[in-house]
């Protein structure tokens, strides 16, 4: 039930006798940002993902990963290094991206355990797999990644469904007694249409407080191709139980969406444009970050792929909340304006 990673580049391994196949893949990702907004927090900029380090040259990623499958047996395992990881991945497990095993249990049914990159939300924290090269706000407050068991079901070959129980929604080793259980469905009719339901519910509250704070999340995306255009949209809502900042007994309520298009002008060119919104206006994903009752961007960019496993992007993004959370030439705006440059090389 794992997002489509999109792996380009990579070599192959088979054992002939076993079918079994081992992927051994590497992959590197480089860049220039500039923003306006002049806060930072340990040399990064305020919400910090992709191409995090203000007006400077950087290292998103540099990683290298083995994917193992056979009849019965199949498993991952990535490591990382670079300003993603460093920016949004916990300290004590920086450099593992994905360590997992499955076993086949019956035809069409896996169980796994590890360490997972996230299935949720249609933007991946690899700059190579994304429609743009950036996350937008609505993935960035979102799982990046957890620890612990699913069991997957493929009905055929364009139905899959899955259940899963990890420790947290966004921390790999368990903050209390309480597990994140979640719910997935995925509907590909065609190669060219994929439809993606999920949804989550656990409690991050310290076993010390009594009041508990229970949250639902639900999200939905989907990714139409018509030649040479490609459509991604994503929606979500979720709540909060004993939440709300008058109130700490009300449920507090967060929604986001997104929708992003990508049109091959050229055979190596292409040109995307992105549109997002957040509503948190209780802090229950953005925490401190106050930007009021909601958050807006509005992303272009172009992308040329000289070869299949080389891209560089050009993008610019203009963020703007409610409240004034940036800040421009020592005054506070509402304002932020980005400029990434991204290589990716994949081998």
């Amino acid at each position: 039930m794992e997002k489509d990673s999109g792996h380009f580049g990579g070599v192959n391994i088979i054992e002939r006798r076993s079918g079994a196949i081992l992927h051994l893949n590497g992959y590197v990702s480089i860049y220039y940002a500039y923003y306006t907004d002049e806060i930072t927090n340990n040399g990064m900029v305020q919400i910090p993902v992709m191409a995090p380090r203000n007006k400077q040259l950087g290292l998103n990623m540099a990683m290298g990963s083995l994917q193992y499958t056979s009849k019965n047996v199949r498993g991952n395992f990535a490591l990382h290094y670079g300003d993603i990881p460093l920016a949004i991945w916990p300290s004590d497990l920086n450099m593992v991206q994905e360590a997992n095993a499955g076993v086949r249990v019956t035809k069409g049914l896996w169980l796994d355990a590890g360490i997972f990159r996230s299935h949720i939300g249609v933007e991946s924290i690899e700059p190579r797999e994304n429609i743009s090269s950036t996350t937008s706000l609505v993935n960035n407050y979102e799982p990046y990644y957890f620890t612990g068991a699913k069991l997957t079901y493929a009905l055929n070959s364009k139905l899959s469904f899955q259940v899963n129980a990890f420790n947290s929604f966004n921390t790999l080793t368990e903050t209390n007694k309480d597990k994140l259980l979640g719910f997935s469905c995925v509907f590909e009719p065609t190669d060219d249409v994929s439809l993606t339901y999920n949804f989550l519910t656990g409690d991050e509250t310290p076993d010390t407080e009594t009041k508990k704070h229970r949250r639902f999340y639900n999200n939905i995306y989907a990714t139409l191709k018509f030649n040479k255009l490609t459509i991604a949209a994503e929606v979500n809502y979720g709540w909060q139980e004993n939440s709300m900042l008058k109130d700490s007994s009300g449920t507090a309520r967060v929604s986001s969406d997104l929708i992003i298009a990508k049109y091959q002008v050229l055979k190596k060119a292409a040109v995307y444009i992105r549109q997002e919104f957040l509503s948190d206006p209780e802090g229950v994903l953005t925490g401190s970050l106050n930007f009021g009752k909601n958050v807006s961007g509005t992303t272009g960019g172009v992308e040329y792929k000289p070869f299949k496993t080389v891209a560089l992007s050009l993008e610019g993004r203009m963020l703007q909340a409610e409240n004034k959370v940036f800040a421009e030439n020592g005054r506070r705006t509402n304002k932020r304006y980005e400029c990434i440059l991204c290589l990716d090389v994949s081998f």
